[in-house]
C-alpha cells in the first residue's frame, strides 16, 4: 500500500450529489484544492495543512484522513458507504412507493 493510501476511504457527495470515494492523501488535497475560495473556512485549512505535511511525509495518511472526514462532515459532504447507497436503490426500484 502506498504511503498516502487511507485504509479506508472516506465516502463524500459531489457534483449534483454523486457519491465518491476520497481514497488517498492525494484525493483529499485535490478535492480541498477545488474547493470555492469563497466557503474556505478553518476547517478547510486545518485539512488543506494537514494533507501537504502527509503528502511531504511530516505526518501520517490517517491523521489528514481524519480531519478531511471532519471538514467533509462539516460542511455536510459525507456520504453513507457504498453498501448503504446500493441498498437504498435496490429497495426504491423493487418498491414505486419508496423515494
Amino acid at each position: 500500500m502506498k504511503p498516502d493510501m487511507f485504509r479506508h476511504p472516506v465516502f463524500i457527495i459531489v457534483g449534483l450529489g454523486f457519491p465518491a470515494e476520497v481514497r488517498s492523501v492525494m484525493d483529499a488535497y485535490r478535492h480541498l484544492v477545488e474547493w470555492p475560495a469563497s466557503l474556505r473556512d478553518a476547517a478547510h485549512s486545518v485539512a488543506f495543512q494537514a494533507c501537504r505535511a502527509a503528502l511531504r511525509g511530516e505526518i501520517e495518511a490517517e491523521t489528514a484522513r481524519g480531519l478531511f472526514a471532519a471538514f467533509a462532515e462539516k460542511h455536510d459532504l459525507l456520504a453513507p458507504e457504498n453498501n448503504t447507497i446500493a441498498a437504498s436503490r435496490l429497495r426504491s426500484d423493487r418498491d414505486p412507493h419508496v423515494r
